[in-house]
């Protein structure tokens, strides 16, 4: 068994979980989220609490059965609190802004980057430095935060670069020079 599938996933209060066979959808005070699960799986509801349960122990369905688990986790985590990612740009000259609902980069290419959010997803900007992804959908945050750090990754020389809050870059030596 699953030590991820078998934990219960705790509904919080003003959030409200519909299954219709493999189909679910959660609807909460910062949104709707809906999904198809795998087969061979299924959400049960009881006393205020999802279970999800396997069909049968065969290997399609014990790989999906913690899979599912946490993206019906997520689904009610996100509707009730959301989820944010927070990203650091470092380095002499670099920036960020917000023009609209996209995001500009000035991080040392010849023109500012633009990255469009999808749907649903929000992003802000500290102090020109710090960019905040927030939304409801934790994979469309990670997977926007990922593209935004793609853009100009941290460099181990000079420590330069979009990285994640709390993220430690280490330093190389680079060269020993003449002697």
């Amino acid at each position: 068994m699953s030590r991820i599938g078998k934990r219960i996933i705790p509904i919080p209060e003003k959030v409200s979980v519909e299954i219709q066979g493999s189909h679910v959808a959660v609807k909460g005070p910062k949104g709707e989220l809906e999904r198809v699960l795998p087969a061979r799986v299924q959400v049960k509801q009881e006393n205020g609490s999802l279970q999800v349960e396997r069909a049968d122990d065969s290997r399609a369905a014990r790989e999906r059965h913690g899979l599912s688990r946490t993206l019906v986790a997520n689904m009610v985590d996100g509707v009730s609190q959301g989820f944010t990612r927070r990203l650091q740009v470092q380095g002499v000259g670099y920036r960020a802004q917000v023009q609209g609902r996209n995001l500009l980069l000035n991080v040392g290419y010849s023109q500012p980057v633009e990255i469009v959010p999808p749907e649903g997803v929000q992003i802000s900007v500290e102090n020109n430095t710090e960019v905040i992804v927030s939304g409801i959908n934790k994979e469309l945050v990670g997977d926007l935060a990922a593209r935004i750090r793609g853009v100009r990754p941290p460099e181990p020389y000079k420590g330069k670069g979009i990285l994640y809050a709390g993220e430690q870059i280490r330093q190389k030596a680079g060269k020993a020079g003449k002697k």
